[in-house]
């Protein structure tokens, strides 16, 4: 039965009698699960009374798809990934079950503020960027499309941290997400499961005469789940975020505190926390790594050891295990699952090694996310061996075998056998977890057209030669839930009224909005919404940040991980120009521009830092100077997360999308850009290949080299400094940061940067730079044609249909899961007047 609204004439009343019954939820657990009178109430306890009263909503639909989760021709997506930067979830729930309106008026007859509450909660810190972003986005279309599914990962204490800008640099603070508490999660205590490390290996005889290996861990922790239900859109499927929390087997030893050893006394309690105390620990250091390696391990682990605890319930054997659970491994963090499914078959379920082979190859399939070669994992052999020794022997054995393989394919070719080696032998040894990944998995996949193309032909040439078949192309999506419904809510009803509200489950219906581009009146709307969306967000940059913002500005916007080859510097190098060629000609005929960056470094990455440090100081410069502050502005907003994405998207003009082609897998934040109407400034590098197709050329501002160029003139021997004297405006812009302009005199502080650019560039920011300030005068002249501009913008969201999470999940469901929707048919109960008839005791088994 699906979730419907009621079209009837007592519409009117059954609203009303929901909103009293909202209303009696929220006095409930104001009362009873808080224990305060609403007198003494806090802002945080009326969210968490608002909180767990939809929460119970939820309650039918979660318990019933819970209960379907168990049935034998359900086949199940098991989600391994390191981040799930899921946002806040209040705002998202209401939209999907269909409650924002009713509970929005039951909160406002209580006296109190709907959006104080829903932006009052934190978001959870289980995510760095787009990675996490995108499997909370898959979270939300399996569920949607009604496909069970549970995402697996980690419980972090502290998310990566809390971004402050202090005198312009970035500084880090702890992420406390979980301080004020979280509704949304249930501890399952019960389903703890044991994880070691570390010790030895031992061969043994089972009672079989069958040889047998035992591995000995010297240290033991316990996983404890938590679940936090994930809705889909108005269906009745809620599907099952499972992050693990590392607790010590024991957390107090008394004998220690009894002879005063206090500290030793909760030792083994706060070393087992650790491990999952913070998301992405700096690993500059050893013990980074180490505990890097420990968290991937942890979760892993506990997820596998989970799924076959599920498995068994339903089944006698592990034989059919690919039948039931479909698992991906996002990116290489999880790709010690790989030799974890080896090890509990073999060694704790006594599979033979061939018959567990063909298990793990049949469940697995890997998501590459990157082409940069620093970003494919790879762990010291050492390390590895100390602290998983069993798995470093499993590890050995697969590369052993798949050597074979190799070998025999490709005779006498040494090179071909190194390349592919899981083992890498060039100095220190090491593990490659992407060839670990690629050789333990029936399918792997890029994220965009090009990204593919480019892990065939280079990255992954190797495996591709070897498995033309196995290598497949999913392009990214993102949820128009999220993204546009919740974040978007003005043009969400422009769309609507136009042309109806089916676009939100099947975004290609968006195209429908097509003809309307030629509509005045459909046009005026549209811009309005962009400007109420711009009025918005000036009103709090002004409020927050202190220079008064114009709506009428083009907002230029780039927020993102803060990395070199995201390329924040070459828009800032345009920046520069602008305003020294705004000093040099004050009469120059340019829109006024506000330029807004927004993004982490990684707490090791100093040149991000300084890349940071030096928009702060462009901006402070430039927005005090009266003769360019009132034509361009310059705004870093700190922290960013999906709470700022919220606002952000929705009001920007232009998209950034500048990395150097070949280096972007995919990209997200230029799909949720494109739906809520912004214009993109792009390379043809990842999805903007797609995005460019999609919308048409005409509609997209494209600069730079391509793929073939950039390695041509790499090959030709690229000199950065060559274009540095023989380009005026660049030369300018560069010498105006070095001479100290924008650093109170101090030559130095970005001396490192300018010495990066000069003499080594290696994202060839120079390279590109002309074909950019052409492409930007470009863009400032149609903005200035309202006309054109809006035409623009209309056509970018109605060809956004291919970049839906739904369409990117259907497409795994057909080439790599092999799972179909299974919709939850939701059998309305009521408690019983006399309560519940227990099993007998010795019945109960938790599932």
């Amino acid at each position: 039965m699906s979730r419907t609204n009621t079209t009837d004439g007592s519409s009117h009343t059954n609203d009303i009698n929901k909103i009293k019954k909202l209303k009696r939820g929220f006095a409930y657990k104001l009362l009873y699960q808080q224990g305060v009178w609403p007198q003494n109430a806090s802002l945080n306890d009326y969210y968490l009374a608002v909180s767990y009263t939809v929460r119970d909503r939820m309650q039918q639909m979660f318990l019933s798809s819970i209960r379907d989760l168990q049935k034998k021709e359900n086949k199940i997506v098991g989600y391994l990934s390191a981040e799930f930067l899921m946002g806040p979830h209040l705002h998202n729930n209401l939209i999907n079950l269909g409650l924002y309106d009713q509970v929005s008026r039951a909160v406002e007859e209580c006296g109190l503020n709907i959006k104080q509450i829903i932006d009052h909660e934190e978001e959870p810190g289980l995510g760095n960027g787009g990675l996490g972003r995108l499997a909370a986005c898959y979270l939300d279309s399996l569920a949607s499309l009604q496909i069970p599914a549970i995402g697996y990962g980690i419980r972090y204490e502290f998310g990566m941290f809390d971004q402050e800008i202090e005198n312009g640099w970035q500084k880090e603070l702890g992420d406390r997400w979980l301080h004020p508490g979280n509704p949304w999660e249930f501890k399952k205590a019960d389903l703890a499961v044991e994880i070691g490390s570390g010790g030895h290996t031992e061969r043994y005889t089972d009672d079989h005469g069958n040889l047998r290996v035992r591995w000995v861990p010297t240290k033991m922790v316990k996983g404890i789940p938590y679940d936090t239900p994930i809705l889909g859109y108005r269906v009745n499927n809620v599907n099952l975020l499972r992050l693990w929390s590392a607790e010590a087997p024991k957390s107090f030893d008394f004998d220690d505190f009894n002879v005063g050893d206090y500290q030793g006394a909760v030792h083994e309690k706060i070393m087992a926390e650790t491990i999952t105390k913070v998301l992405y620990p700096n690993d500059e250091q050893f013990w980074g790594k180490e505990l890097r390696l420990l968290q991937q391990y942890f979760f892993v682990s506990c997820s596998m050891q989970d799924m076959i605890r599920i498995h068994l319930f339903q089944f006698p054997n592990l034989d059919n295990f690919p039948d039931k659970f479909a698992v991906q491994l996002n990116d290489t963090h999880p790709a010690i699952a790989v030799p974890e499914c080896m090890r509990l078959l073999i060694d704790v379920h006594h599979y033979d090694w061939e018959r567990a082979w063909d298990i793990v190859t049949h469940t697995f399939a890997y998501t590459n996310h990157t082409l940069l070669p620093e970003a494919l994992e790879k762990w010291s052999v050492a390390m590895l061996g100390r602290l998983l020794p069993r798995h470093l022997e499993i590890i050995y054995e697969i590369n052993s075998r798949f050597l074979d393989l190799v070998r025999i394919k490709y005779p006498g070719d040494v090179d071909v056998v190194r390349r592919m080696s899981i083992i890498d032998e060039s100095g220190e040894r090491y593990v490659r977890m992407a060839h670990l990944a690629c050789i333990g998995g029936h399918a792997i996949n890029g994220v965009a057209e090009l990204h593919t193309k480019l892990l065939k032909n280079h990255t992954l040439a190797d495996f591709h030669r070897l498995w033309p078949d196995k290598l497949t192309n999913v392009t990214n999506g993102v949820t128009p839930r999220r993204w546009m419904v919740l974040s978007n809510p003005r043009l969400a009803r422009l769309i609507s009224s136009a042309i109806g509200d089916g676009w939100i489950t099947d975004l290609y219906k968006l195209r429908k909005l097509e003809p309307l581009v030629d509509d005045p009146a459909f046009c005026e709307k549209w811009q309005q919404v962009k400007f109420d969306n711009k009025q918005d967000i000036c009103a709090m940059f002004s409020c927050d940040y202190g220079p008064v913002f114009n709506p009428y500005a083009l907002f230029d916007v780039q927020v993102k991980r803060i990395h070199e080859y995201k390329r924040q510097h070459l828009n800032l190098l345009h920046i520069v120009n602008l305003y020294h060629r705004l000093k040099s000609h004050p009469n120059l005929d340019i829109p006024p521009r506000t330029f807004i960056f927004g993004g982490k470094a990684a707490p090791g990455y100093t040149m991000a830092k300084l890349i940071i440090k030096l928009i702060n100081s462009v901006a402070e410069v430039v927005n005090s100077d009266p003769d360019v502050n009132n034509r361009l502005q310059v705004l870093f907003v700190p922290n960013f997360n999906v709470q700022i994405g919220h606002m952000v998207y929705p009001m920007a003009d232009l998209s950034e999308q500048i990395s150097l082609a070949g280096k972007e897998a995919s990209g997200t934040g230029n799909m949720k850009f494109s739906m809520n109407g912004a214009l993109t400034i792009g390379t043809l590098d990842g999805a903007n290949v797609e995005i460019r197709e999609e919308v048409a050329p005409e509609n997209f501002f494209l600069f730079g080299m391509d793929v073939n160029q950039v390695q041509d003139l790499r090959t030709a021997g690229y000199n950065p400094q060559t274009i540095y004297n023989q380009n005026e405006g660049l030369k300018a812009a560069i010498n105006l940061i070095a001479t100290g302009h924008f650093s109170h005199g101090h030559r130095e502080l970005f001396r490192p940067l300018i010495d990066s650019l000069l003499y080594h560039d290696p994202y060839m920011v120079l390279a590109d730079y002309q074909s950019y300030v052409d492409c930007q005068q470009e863009v400032g002249e149609v903005f200035q044609d309202t006309r054109k501009w809006t035409r623009m913008a209309i056509l970018n969201t109605a060809r956004m249909g291919k970049f839906s999470s739904d369409r990117s999940i259907a497409d795994y469901c057909r080439k790599i899961w092999n799972v179909k929707p299974f919709p939850v048919e939701l059998k309305l109960q009521q408690l019983p007047e006399n309560g519940f008839k227990f099993p007998q005791r010795d019945k109960i088994v938790r599932t």
